[in-house]
């Protein structure tokens, strides 16, 4: 049974930093992608950005491009997501999944199949 479950999410003020994670078990994810999302209140499922799990290759929103960076260490099964210079706007539910990898930019929810329970980040002014 494959499980994602995310962690580090919390309070911070705008400027500030957190560091999400998102722990993988149950499967064989060599040939998978490492995605982020979040939602804001209000707001539909937003792309952050995400990592192959292989390569190591990234992409992310534009938006997030400078501020948040994707990484993966192979050891813990864990992929993070740093989040630098974060603005009240940020503020949402943060979710990772995991689907096959496609040879195309893999920004749609559509194309993971696996979902962790999400963590709320909140950034206050």
């Amino acid at each position: 049974q494959v499980e994602l479950v995310e962690s580090g999410g919390g309070s911070v003020q705008a400027g500030g930093s957190l560091r999400l994670s998102c722990v993988v078990s149950g499967g064989t994810f060599n040939t998978y992608v490492m995605g982020w999302f979040r939602q804001s209140p209000g707001k539909v499922l937003a792309f952050v950005g995400y990592i192959r799990w292989s390569s190591g290759t990234t992409t992310y929103a534009d938006s997030m491009k400078g501020r948040f960076t994707i990484s993966k260490d192979y050891a813990k099964n864990t992929v993070y997501l740093q989040m630098n210079s974060l603005k009240p706007e940020d503020t949402a539910d943060y979710y990772c999944a995991a689907g096959p990898s496609r040879s195309v930019i893999m920004n749609s929810p559509r194309f993971y199949d696996y979902w962790g329970q999400g963590t709320q980040v909140t950034v206050s002014s």
